[in-house]
């Protein structure tokens, strides 16, 4: 996946015009990059089209501690627009995010973030009462997350190769 697939993704799942996609997905990689490690910033840039890595890799600080209440609210400071557009647009980046990575890395990058951040893995737009998919802890890694739309390690380095 490129660049335009990627924000076309966002674009889609959160029914907004692609040029206010690419202008939201840019502020909430940024936003991403406050909120992670770098290392793990870094790790997650690696796997996402080469066009969007210097949004998620600028940070140079630590880690910063905050909710998704006030994700939101970055991002939509960062992009120029008011707090529901922005609430729309975070899910579905995450969920570009989730389909564009191996789920290892997904996880890996849930794992730093609040358990409120669990909500964003759902589809925008998902019906009301839908199960979401159980955590299982201690799941096998090596198992590939078939079905669910990941990529597997082997598919985001041969993509990367590109």
């Amino acid at each position: 996946m490129n660049r335009s697939e990627f924000v076309d993704a966002v674009a889609r799942r959160s029914g907004i015009p692609p040029s206010q996609a690419e202008v939201l997905t840019r502020a909430a990689l940024q936003t991403l990059a406050e909120r992670l490690t770098a290392g793990e910033a870094r790790e997650l840039g690696e796997q996402l089209p080469r066009e969007l890595r210097d949004d998620l890799c600028q940070s140079q600080g630590g880690a910063e501690r905050f909710g998704l209440a006030e994700f939101v609210q970055r991002v939509g400071a960062r992009a120029g627009v008011d707090a529901a557009l922005a609430g729309r647009s975070v899910p579905a980046v995450f969920k570009a995010i989730c389909k564009e990575v191996t789920s290892e890395e997904f996880d890996d990058l849930l794992s730093q973030l609040p358990a409120e951040f669990q909500d964003v893995r759902e589809p925008v737009g998902a019906r009301a009462g839908a199960q979401r998919r159980p955590q299982v802890a201690g799941r096998d890694r090596a198992i590939p997350d078939a079905g669910r739309g990941r990529r597997d390690a082997a598919q985001v380095q041969k993509d990367n190769l590109r």
